[in-house]
C-alpha cells in the first residue's frame, strides 16, 4: 500500500503544498472549491501523513512556520519549498502568513501559548529590537532568508545569502555598464535586515570609486507588483534622467518595468532594470530580467536540517551563507549616449 505524503497530495490537486497545508490546517484563505478538492482526495487516499491529518488534537507538538510577507512570491516560492522538505516529518506544521509590516515575533509567541511549538522557522523576518521578546522561548528557531548572528541568540540559526556583497556587485555591474543616477527600490534602509545589507554593499561600491548614493533616489516601498509599479511611476515622472533601477525584489522590478512602460520609455535602452530573487516569472518578463538568484530549495533544505538538528540533537546554532548567483539576461544596457 504506497503511503502517500503531502507533496503528492499536492501533485493530485493540481496545487502548492503550502495550500495542502492550509487545508488541513483548517485556514479560512482557501477557496472553498480547492479546498473540496483536497478535502476529496486526501479521503480518497486515506491520507494520514505526518501528523497533518484532520482532527489532530491542538495538544501535539507542531512546528511553526511564519512567512512575513503574503505578496511576495519569493517567500511563497520558499515557504512551499521548506513544507516539501519537511513533508516525511512525523510533525504537524502550522503556517501563518502575515503581512510584511506585521509583526511576526508576536505572531509566534501567540503560536506558541496556543499549541505545543517544538520549533519555529521565520521566512523573510527582520530582525530588530522587536526580536527580545522571544529570548524567553526555550525552542530552536531558524531564520531564513536572514543572517541572525548578530543577534546572538542562544537557540536560533540562519541561513541566507551574503546580502551585502551581492548589494556590491549589482551596483558594480550597472556603474560598469555607464550607469551613475541610480534609483533603488527596497524597505527601511537602516534597519537590521537582508534588504539593509544589499543596501549598504551597493553604497560600498559606489564608495569605492568615490562616488556617493543620494537619499533622494532610494523609495521604500512594499515587494509586491502593484507597489513596484506605483513607486516607479512617481519616481521616474520626477527623475527622468535616472538611468538604472535596482529593485531588491523581483516582484518590484517587474512592476516597475510595466511602470516605466506606461511612461513611454524602453527598457533596458531607456533605463535599466536589476531585481534580486530569482523568481521563475524573471526569466519569461519582457525584457527578460537580470537578477540576483537566491537558491530556493537549497534554502530551504539548509533551514529545516538546521532545526532537525537543535531539536532531536541538541545541536549549537549556526550561521549558514549560500551562494548566490548574478544573471545576466537582457533589462541591463549601457545608457543613452546625450
Amino acid at each position: 500500500m504506497k503511503v502517500y505524503t503531502i507533496k503528492d497530495i499536492a501533485r493530485m490537486a493540481n496545487v502548492s503544498v503550502t495550500t495542502v497545508s492550509r487545508v488541513l490546517n483548517r485556514r479560512p484563505d482557501v477557496n472553498p472549491a480547492t479546498r473540496e478538492k483536497v478535502e476529496r482526495i486526501i479521503e480518497e487516499n486515506n491520507f494520514v501523513g505526518n501528523k497533518n491529518a484532520r482532527g489532530l488534537k491542538q495538544t501535539s507538538e507542531v512546528i511553526g512556520l511564519i512567512i512575513r510577507g503574503r505578496s511576495n512570491p519569493f517567500l511563497n516560492s520558499l515557504a512551499e519549498s521548506i513544507l516539501s522538505h519537511a513533508a516525511s516529518l512525523p510533525d504537524n506544521f502550522i503556517t501563518e502568513y502575515i503581512d510584511e509590516k506585521a509583526d511576526e515575533f508576536e505572531t509566534a509567541l501567540r503560536l506558541t501559548h496556543q499549541n505545543k511549538v517544538k520549533g519555529m522557522i521565520f521566512v523573510g523576518s527582520l530582525i530588530d529590537e522587536r526580536v527580545s521578546v522571544i529570548h524567553s522561548l526555550e525552542i530552536p528557531v531558524v531564520f531564513t532568508t536572514v543572517n541572525a548572528k548578530a543577534a546572538a541568540m542562544p537557540n536560533a540559526s540562519s541561513v541566507a545569502v551574503d546580502d551585502r556583497s551581492m548589494g556590491r556587485l549589482v551596483a558594480e555591474e550597472l556603474l560598469n555598464a555607464g550607469h551613475r543616477r541610480i534609483a533603488v527600490f527596497g524597505s527601511n534602509p537602516i534597519a537590521g535586515d537582508s534588504l539593509a545589507m544589499r543596501f549598504q554593499g551597493f553604497c560600498d561600491a559606489l564608495a569605492d570609486r568615490g562616488l556617493s548614493f543620494n537619499p533622494d533616489d532610494y523609495r521604500e516601498c512594499r515587494f509586491s507588483l502593484e507597489a513596484g509599479h506605483t513607486s516607479a511611476l512617481e519616481y521616474f515622472r520626477d527623475h527622468p534622467d535616472t538611468t538604472a533601477l535596482f529593485a531588491m525584489s523581483d516582484a518590484v522590478a517587474i512592476g516597475a518595468i510595466r511602470a516605466l512602460k506606461d511612461l513611454g520609455k524602453s527598457v533596458p535602452e531607456d533605463v535599466s532594470v536589476v531585481g534580486f530573487d530569482g523568481i521563475d516569472l524573471s526569466r519569461y518578463t519582457i525584457p527578460r530580467l537580470t537578477t540576483v538568484e537566491q537558491p530556493v530549495d537549497e534554502i530551504a533544505f539548509r533551514s529545516v536540517n538546521l532545526l532537525l538538528d537543535m531539536m532531536e540533537k541538541g545541536a549549537a546554532p549556526r550561521h549558514v551563507l549560500v551562494k548566490a548567483l548574478y544573471r545576466s539576461r537582457d533589462s541591463v544596457a549601457a545608457p543613452r549616449r546625450s
